[in-house]
């Protein structure tokens, strides 16, 4: 009896490791708003980036908000590695980032540990 609880407990963690890592969650995603000419849009940062996948129209300027509200030092910094941009974010607070969006494409970013990522799409 014990060995059957055993092997049906295995049999759930395995099931649970393979969604996981292989299953297919939907990101979430936002369109940026145009206020004054302006595109912004707000990513909060608790244990992930909300949305993880944010759009912007190509050629109005953008101001990326992130308010980060996880403590954890994984994700103090977020980092836009085809810009130069390393930036700290303080927890509880907004911190403001300008982007080009003068090309169609995909930005990519993610915590300094490189662990969670976030994906900004021009078009």
């Amino acid at each position: 009896m014990v060995s059957v609880l055993i092997v049906l407990i295995a049999l759930a963690l395995i099931a649970f490791i393979l969604w996981w890592f292989f299953g297919n969650h939907e990101a979430s995603t936002a369109q940026a708003e145009i206020h004054d000419g302006i595109q912004e849009a707000v990513i909060s940062v608790n244990g992930g980036y909300n949305p993880a996948v944010l759009t912007l129209k190509k050629g109005i300027s953008a101001r990326v908000t992130f308010n980060r509200k996880d403590p954890s030092s994984c994700l103090d910094h977020v980092v836009f590695p085809d810009f130069g941009i390393n930036d700290f974010l303080p927890q509880n607070e907004d911190h403001v980032i300008e982007l080009e969006t003068s090309k169609d494409g995909e930005i990519n970013y993610a915590c300094g540990m490189n662990m969670f990522h976030g994906k900004i799409i021009v078009k």
